[in-house]
Order: structure tokens, then sequence, then C-alpha cells
């Protein structure tokens, strides 16, 4: 039977194999059977790791370390985790199943023709309730191995990292049970990359479908992502596997893989113009591409590479990072297309900004850069996230769309050029520029000359329901005050904790819990003290795991979820980790107490079940933080169970509910707006969406509670701001771009409801 095989080609793994071989596995053998080129190979099963650790009576020495172990005392975790990962080192393979891997490696030998063909040993945890992906970044992975004794010396180690500090505080943390959870190990020919690249099934820029980019350097692929050097480019239509625009970079060096490491060569001068792939390969590469976006059924990031002329496909996995909004900069604007440009690269992240240029060599100087300008650097790297988010675009001389700039920028919204290669150098400190991330162009000045622009006349008048704004970063905060506006409806707390940078949970562990509150509680205060007294309503924090994992120390704390849209967000959360959600307590106490800030109230994101709330509300409480007249508790409703038992959930006892009509349309229709193949049938108007709306409007309205909307809808969609406020609702949240219309259309509303003529 395959489940008490100890190993398994990969001719024989499928899918569904996940619990035997683990997601790698599992994904590996999919692929390989779907007649990608995939380097052979095979996965020591889970049912080998578990005869070894029975073998060798492991299970009560692990228990026994585990159980006086303290997870959250870092040197304990560090100590303990040695101490198992020593005993299984040091532990022998049963005799049949080290025959096994050896005699597996000297076939993989043979079909590659080789002696001791140099082989990737990956670690593939699985468990009997828990997919793969919630290990993810968890395990050892070893490449280079050669030889039959080293690589059952590999696998054991492979085994051994299911016990790393970080995968034991995981286990923890999660209730697993240590010796439930079973390990895998990948063994696969490796690939002595002459030529690496990736291909995304979707135009990553315009999220275009039917398009595919792919992107080709010499050497292997850490330099892409890097963003280390420029990669060719080419842009193929699916229709009709047509190239419809390709573009070849001058490289001059590479990374390339040694028996004792990685290292920078020079190109060859012969091939540092020559373009890396034919065009030929360019569209094999795509239609084997979007072989795999089929069979998955979403679009595909994919890792490939080129050795002796022959392709493989060494990785695929789903985007997770679609852009299906940007940042309001210049969205009303028109670029005049007979404008001659001063360079042009590789467009990245679309949309116009115009203004100072600031040119950045060292990532040690991003505190010169100021909101509004242009940042000019040769390359990103994450230490230049906190300036990026500042300006108005983003230039580059390296990079192309997979590079950090590129990604960064889209998840950021900033139009972004990449792979410029000259701006550094033609571009100085001082120069006024506008950014095209739609075209790839950069032009001399600031083109309100060439740019079409509306005129915006902020309004004064006032309306009986209120208009507030949905805002996150503190600097916003004091100008968007000045504005017609009756208060924060949202108050994100992601940028804040994204600005402290460091994992919550790591800050509690090195002691620096009241470093984190008061960082904390000085980024809300800014909110409250430019709007006092107008209400800010704070909504706790909604990162969702992939993204806690960005933040520093973050992949220690946050497991790889395939949804993460669907995951361990919001309240559940703050039951499961309350000593988090408890900093977040005492930093709004903190404004409240110390600041005097009487404005502020609190928002619970994403509650599934009245039991959940019960559970909150009491944390809350315990904490020291009581409803009263100045200090409401809101609900944000964007679960179909908020709008079927709305009654229990205001039972519970709640001030009032925030639509988030998001998540709300996402759930109700059934379909997830990151993902770009469905994203078109995202309709906040959908009847089934509506309907909803009215039942929340209509009965918190009836149970005597506020209700209001936060959601992006009142932004987008005047007709459903009409319709909101014949419902009754008493307030409208919208972006700060959408302030003056907003107002306009809710006070035309009212005057329709009193059925008095538009102004």
């Amino acid at each position: 039977m395959k489940n008490k095989a100890s190993l398994l080609w990969f001719k024989d793994i499928h899918f569904d194999d996940v619990n035997i071989v683990g997601g790698k596995g599992a994904n590996l053998g999919e692929m390989y059977n779907l007649g990608i080129p995939v380097p052979n190979g095979f996965c020591v099963t889970a049912e080998a790791y578990f005869k070894f650790i029975e073998a060798n009576k492991l299970k009560p020495k692990i228990k026994a370390i585990l159980d006086i172990m303290d997870v959250d005392d870092p040197e304990q975790l560090s100590s303990s985790s040695a101490k198992i990962r020593k005993l299984i080192k040091d532990s022998p393979l049963p005799s049949d199943i080290a025959l096994e891997i050896m005699t597996a490696y000297k076939k993989l030998c043979g079909f590659a023709g080789l002696k001791d063909v140099p082989v990737a040993v990956r670690t593939s945890a699985t468990a009997e309730d828990s997919a793969d992906a919630s290990f993810a970044g968890q395990g050892d992975t070893f490449l280079n191995v050669t030889g039959e004794s080293n690589v059952v010396a590999k696998v054991r180690a492979c085994w051994s990292s299911l016990f790393t500090s970080r995968s034991i505080f995981y286990q923890r943390k999660k209730h697993y049970d240590h010796f439930k959870i079973g390990v895998a190990v990948p063994v696969q020919k490796m690939v002595q990359s002459e030529i690496s690249g990736i291909a995304f099934t979707l135009n990553p820029v315009t999220n275009n479908k039917n398009e595919i980019v792919v992107e080709t350097i010499w050497g292997l692929g850490e330099y892409i992502v890097q963003g280390i050097v420029t990669p060719d480019q080419y842009l193929i239509d699916k229709s009709n596997w047509d190239i419809k625009y390709q573009n070849h970079v001058t490289q001059t060096v590479q990374l390339t893989r040694f028996e004792d490491g990685n290292k920078k060569l020079s190109v060859p001068k012969y091939k540092q113009n020559k373009s890396k792939i034919t065009d030929s390969m360019a569209i094999k590469i795509a239609k084997l591409s979007q072989k795999l976006h089929n069979h998955y059924g979403k679009a595909q990031d994919i890792e490939f590479a080129i050795e002796k002329n022959k392709l493989y496909f060494v990785q695929t996995r789903p985007i997770t990072t679609v852009n299906v909004s940007q940042k309001n900069i210049n969205s009303q604007t028109k670029i005049d297309t007979n404008l001659v440009p001063l360079l042009s690269g590789e467009p990245a992240s679309p949309g116009s900004g115009s203004g100072i240029a600031i040119v950045i060599n060292n990532p040690k100087d991003i505190y010169q850069v100021q909101k509004g300008q242009i940042l000019v650097t040769e390359m990103t790297t994450p230490d230049f996230v906190p300036a990026m988010k500042k300006v108005n675009g983003i230039v580059t001389d390296k990079g192309g769309q997979t590079s950090h700039a590129a990604i960064v920028s889209r998840e950021l919204g900033v139009p972004c050029v990449v792979g410029t290669n000259q701006a550094t150098k033609l571009i100085k400190d001082g120069d006024i520029i506008t950014v095209d991330g739609t075209t790839g162009k950069i032009y001399t000045g600031d083109q309100s000359s060439g740019i079409i622009t509306k005129k915006v006349v902020h309004t004064l008048q006032k309306t009986a329901t209120k208009l507030y704004v949905n805002l996150g970063e503190p600097d916003l905060a004091k100008e968007i005050s000045k504005r017609n506006i009756d208060g924060i409806g949202l108050l994100r707390a992601e940028f804040m904790i994204a600005n402290i940078g460091t994992h919550p949970k790591r800050m509690i562990q090195e002691g620096k819990k009241k470093e984190y509150i008061e960082k904390l509680a000085a980024g809300i205060a800014e909110f409250c003290k430019s709007f006092n007294p107008r209400p800010v309503i704070y909504r706790a924090t909604d990162f969702k795991t992939n993204e806690y994992r960005y933040l520093k120390w973050g992949k220690l704390y946050e497991p790889e979820e395939p949804n993460p849209l669907l995951g361990f967000r919001g309240a559940v959360r703050y039951i499961n980790s309350p000593d988090v959600f408890e900093m977040e307590l005492e930093a709004i106490k903190m404004v409240r107490n110390r600041f005097s800030l009487k404005n502020l109230w609190l928002m619970i994101p994403f509650c599934r079940s009245p039991q959940e709330l019960v559970a909150v509300k009491k944390i809350i409480t315990d904490n020291g933080l009581l409803r009263s007249p100045s200090f409401k508790l809101f609900m944000m409703a964007e679960i179909p169970s908020n709008v079927i038992l709305l009654d229990k959930f205001i039972d519970v006892g709640i001030d009032g509910i925030s639509i988030g009509s998001n998540d709300l349309t996402m759930l109700t229709l059934g379909l997830d707006r990151d993902n770009a193949e469905v994203a078109r049938d995202f309709n906040e108007l959908d009847p089934a969406v509506l309907w909803s709306l009215k039942r929340l409007v209509t009965k918190a309205k009836k149970r005597d509670i506020m209700v209001g909307i936060c959601g992006q809808a009142p932004s987008n969609y005047p007709d459903l701001v009409e319709k909101l406020v014949k419902w009754g609702i008493t307030s409208i949240s919208v972006s700060p771009d959408a302030i003056d219309r907003t107002r306009e259309i809710i006070a035309w509303a009212e005057n329709k409801k009193l059925s008095l003529p538009r102004p």
C-alpha cells in the first residue's frame, strides 16, 4: 500500500498524496505526471520517518525534553531544539530504509548517466490534519548533495528540522501533537542552471489574464528575485501565442553554483548582449505555464531553469499578490503621449506620479526621503520599504517585474518603473520628473502642462448622515482633518504596526512590550489629536498571516496558509493570542487616559460567531475597557453569518456595526477578491450583496444601534450611497479622495429622501 511505503518515485505521486509526502512532494509528483519537465526524483515518505522514530525509541526521549521546556523562553527553546536535533542526527536509520534510499539514489544516478548525481534534499512536513503549507519555510534544504551516505545523512537532517526552534514554537502554539506530524523528504536531481527565469500566467502589472510574462537571466534565479540584474522580458498573447513585446538587456554578472557554494561571476563578453532564450523557447515556456494554470485553476508564479538547452520547471505556486487596486496618485490624469521621455524602463506598477527626484545609493540614507518625492535608486531591498511608502513614484536601474521594487510598489500602489539601466546617472537630486508606471516612461518636469487634470472644489455643506474617512498613515491625519469630515470611520492599525517593524510576539519575547505599546499609542494619538473631538473608530489589527510574515521575525510565528483571507485573522486571533491583543488594549487606554483623548472607539473585525464576540468582549473588559458614552464598541459586519445572526451579535452588547463591503461581497458571492481569474465578477451591487446591505442597515436601525459602512463601495458607486441613505445608514466612511463628491451625493440623497429639489 502506498501509505505504508518508505519511498515513492515522483511517477507514483499525485497531489492527493500530501499526507504521505507533504505538500512539496505532492506538488512535484503532480507536475511530473502532468507531463511538465520536472527534474526526476523520489520522496522518502513520512512513514519512513515514523519507522525511524519508533526503531530508535526516540519518542519518550523527545517528550522528556519538551515537557520541561518553556516555549516562550528563547534560550530554553533553542537549547531543547539543539538537544532533540542531536538525538535524531545521532540515531541510525533502520537498515532497510537506509538501503532503500541508497538504492534509489544509485538508480537516479543511472538515469542521469553520472556516478554521483548532485541532488537537492528538501523538507516536506505533513500531518494527519494539516497541509504542508502550514510548515513552509520551517524545514531545511540541502543543495548539491552527492554520494549515497551523504543523501542518507541529509534525509536524517531534514527529519530533525521538524524540531527547529521555529517549528517547535509553531506546533506548540497551534496545539499540534508533535508526534503525529511527519516529515517527508523529496530528493531531486539538481539542475545546474545556465539560464533561469520566472513566468507569470497573467500580466502582474495590468492584471491582463490574456498575457503571460516570461523573464530570463544568465545563471541562478536568485538574481532575478533580488533585482540585482535586469532580465530579458517577453510578453506573450495567450490567444495566438504571438510575442507582443520583447526586450533584451545587457547582463554583465551572474550567480553560478559550485560545489563549495554559489559565486558571483562576470558574464563572458560574447554573451552579455545576447538573448538568453530563443523566441520558440519563450513560447514553449508560456504554453507549459498555461498548462499549469489550467490544471490548478488559478494564475501561477513559476520558476524554471535551463541546463544544456533542456528546460525544467522547478517550482510553481499561485499568485497571491494580484494587483486589484492602486493608490490614487494622479488617478484623474492622462499624460500627453506626444511628450518626449527622458528615459524608459519596464513598467512595474501602474499609475503616474510627479515630484522632486531623490537619488539614494545606500539604504542607510533613506531617512533623507521626503513625502511626495520620486525615489531613484539602483535597486530596492526590504530596507527601502519605509521610504517607498512615502513617495509618489519609484525608478530603478535594475530589476524586472518580479524584482523587490516591482512587487512592493504594486502592493503599495505606487507608480514604478524598473530596469532603466541609467536612471541614477541621468537623474540628479532635485530634478522634477514624472513617472508613468503603466508605460515604463519617465518624463522631465511636472507634466501638469501635458496632463489633463480635474480641478477639485471642496464643499462645506453638512449632512445628517455622518461622513467619515478611512485612514491608516499618521502623517496624513493632520491634513485630512482640515477637510469637511465628521471623523474617522476606519482607522487601520496595520500601517502603524508595519512601521514598528517587528512582530509583536517577538517584542514580547524580547521584553519590549512597553516599547510596542508606546509606539502604537503614539501613532493612534496622532489621529485622535488631529480629529478631536470628532470620533476615531480604531479597527483592531486585521493582519492576515501572509501580511504578518512580512514583519521582522514574522516567519517564526506565522504559518503559510493556502487562503489567508479565510484563515487565522480577526477575532479568533485575539482569543488565541490574547497577549498581542492586550498590548493593543493597553495602547488604547494610554491614548484615552494618559493623553486624555476620549474620542477613541474600538472596532472588532472578522468576528465569525456571537461566541467569538463574547470571548473578545471578556478580554476587553478584563483589561479595564468598559463601554460608556465616550467609549463605543463596534463590530465589523463583513461575513454572511453577521448578516444572518445580526440580532444575536447585537444581543452580546455592541454600540454599532460597520459594514466591510469588500469582504462581505467576496464571501457572499463566493469568490476570492485577490484572484484575477474571478475578480471581474466582484460586484458590490450584486442583488445578493444589496440584500445583505439592506438587512444590516434596517436591522441595526430597528435595534437602535449605529450602522456605518467603511468598504470601498460608497467611494465607487453614487447610486449605492443613495440607497444607504434611504435605508437609514448612520455614517458612510470613504477614502480621502472621495470625501467631497460623497458629501455632495449624501446631501442630494437626503434631499431626495425628503422630496426636496436637488441643490
